[in-house]
């Protein structure tokens, strides 16, 4: 076992993802000796995954919308924020070379699409800056105040005036977010919400015959209607995908944290299905109930309305035969088609997780622990969650960066 001896202000980084690299920018900023210790090969994995299908680093909405997105967590997210808002985030990426442009949807993305460039800039930076790279170091805890990793070469104990924990959730664990960090910290007195899947798809217990005929299908003008914890109906239009288990696709993503939260409580939960949002009540009843003459209703529901492949599909697997025959119900099922959720899918497949230390167990107005002083937390293993488009990734950015300026404040150097 080796022993690494402490510099001056020398600060560990656990987690080389985008909070852990950001508090090791504003830390070596701040003239801080920064060492960053990641269980992979390489650092930012995961952020490298969330760039394949173009990397949406922000989004481009008024403040008050983008802070409301981040719901019951909105204040303790917004003095992230207040540090490195969505504008700052594009500031700074430009500084590092890569333009940026804002997409139909709002959401902002490096010029060329790609995460890789923008990471290989940002860590010849970091390493201008004298921040040094620990790789294949997985953190096993403490050991008589100091931090204790397993290594290639075997076990090595380091000692650090402060300590940034950027270990991330629990999603995708083969790049290295596998929440194993949750009773290190448990056993430290540290109160730590379970782990649960965000941003997920959810499972549906569809018939044989349904899932092999309609996995992978788009649902792409479709709306959907759910009841919110206060019981009032909610509705949002969108796409999503039939899978051979349920749903998934951002449709069903933006809306996974209250669907999640009522089967936990329920043990399942039921969504409504508008198939044809851009058409009133009254016209699909009226050309539901036109005379088909010798037409099945299959047909006479293709000709009228465009209703087949898996939106036809859908009819048939919620409906009893006898709602599918009678005209007032097959109508109202077309604007209102039940569909019972019956579990999230495994938090190893969520874009995201919620979960994780609780705001509760920060000093106020830090990121640091009450129950271990100079360890500061930051990025999804704290416990707050965002939809997809650009918020999860921006307000890792901005709790990395108070984290760094949390520790610069203890260590006396602000």
């Amino acid at each position: 076992m080796t022993l690494v001896q402490p510099t001056s202000s020398r600060v560990a980084i656990i987690g080389g993802g985008p909070a852990g690299l950001m508090a090791a920018e504003t830390l070596a900023a701040g003239g801080v000796q920064v060492d960053v210790y990641d269980a992979m090969a390489s650092v930012g994995r995961k952020f490298l995954l969330a760039g394949k299908g173009g990397m949406n680093i922000t989004h481009s909405e008024a403040l008050p919308a983008f802070r409301a997105r981040y719901g019951a967590r909105e204040a303790q997210v917004t003095r992230w924020l207040d540090g490195f808002d969505p504008q700052a985030v594009r500031d700074w990426i430009h500084a590092l070379g890569i333009d940026t442009f804002v997409g139909s949807s709002g959401r902002v993305f490096p010029t060329d699409m790609k995460a890789a460039p923008l990471l290989r800039a940002w860590l010849h930076r970091l390493r201008e800056a004298g921040v040094r790279f620990h790789m294949r170091h997985r953190w096993l805890g403490w050991q008589d105040g100091r931090l204790r990793f397993a290594t290639p070469e075997g076990e090595s104990m380091v000692q650090a005036q402060a300590t940034v924990l950027a270990l991330g959730g629990a999603s995708w664990a083969r790049l290295g977010s596998d929440g194993a960090w949750v009773p290190l910290l448990r056993e430290r007195g540290v109160d730590v919400a379970p782990l649960v899947p965000s941003n997920c798809g959810f499972d549906v217990d569809w018939s044989a015959h349904f899932s092999t005929r309609h996995a992978g299908a788009p649902l792409t003008t479709v709306a959907v209607a759910w009841r919110d914890a206060q019981g009032t109906m909610q509705r949002r239009q969108g796409q999503f995908v039939v899978t051979q288990t349920g749903i998934e696709g951002s449709l069903v993503y933006a809306l996974s944290a209250p669907l999640r939260d009522q089967i936990a409580q329920h043990g399942s939960t039921t969504i409504w299905l508008d198939l044809l949002p851009d058409l009133d009540a009254a016209r699909v009843a009226a050309e539901v109930e036109r005379p088909r003459g010798s037409r099945s209703m299959a047909s006479h529901l293709q000709g009228r309305l465009g209703i087949k492949g898996v939106k036809a599909g859908l009819l048939h697997e919620c409906l009893s035969k006898e709602a599918y025959g009678n005209p007032a119900r097959l109508a109202a099922a077309l604007k209102a088609l039940p569909l019972v959720l019956q579990r999230p899918r495994p938090i190893d497949e969520a874009i995201s997780s919620a979960g994780g230390v609780r705001f509760e167990a920060l000093e106020q107005g830090s990121a640091m622990l009450h129950a271990l002083p100079g360890v500061f937390v930051a990025g999804e293993m704290v416990d707050w969650e965002a939809p997809t488009g650009g918020y999860l990734l921006t307000a890792c950015f901005g709790s990395g960066r108070a984290a760094g300026r949390d520790a610069l404040a203890w260590l006396g150097k602000t």
